[in-house]
């Protein structure tokens, strides 16, 4: 069990170095399509975490469950605003808002 949990909290780790060194590396252009696919995956998540939330193997579990259809939701809606606030960007002033 503790070899488990290590190898798991050894791969997390890494997972969030790499993820920066990525994230880092991307240039400015590319950003709202990364951003695009972030919501999809962020969107799997979320189901992911309800299904795992759902299932009462332990408390920890759900716990972290909880926790990932939080985060997840939050990623998901602030994508959400900041692409909704970059096409308002293009919009010419004179449109009206439909």
């Amino acid at each position: 069990m503790a070899e488990g949990l290590l190898l798991s909290l050894y791969i997390f780790v890494l997972a969030i170095f790499v993820g920066f060194e990525v994230i880092t590396k991307v240039p400015q252009m590319l950003h709202t399509p990364l951003m695009s696919g972030s919501n999809a995956i962020s969107g799997i998540t979320i189901v992911g975490a309800v299904v795992v939330a759902g299932r009462v193997e332990s408390s920890l579990s759900t716990g972290l469950a909880v926790v990932a259809v939080a985060f997840a939701t939050i990623n998901v809606v602030g994508g959400f605003l900041v692409t909704d606030r970059m096409l308002q960007m293009f919009k010419r002033r004179g449109e009206d808002a439909k």
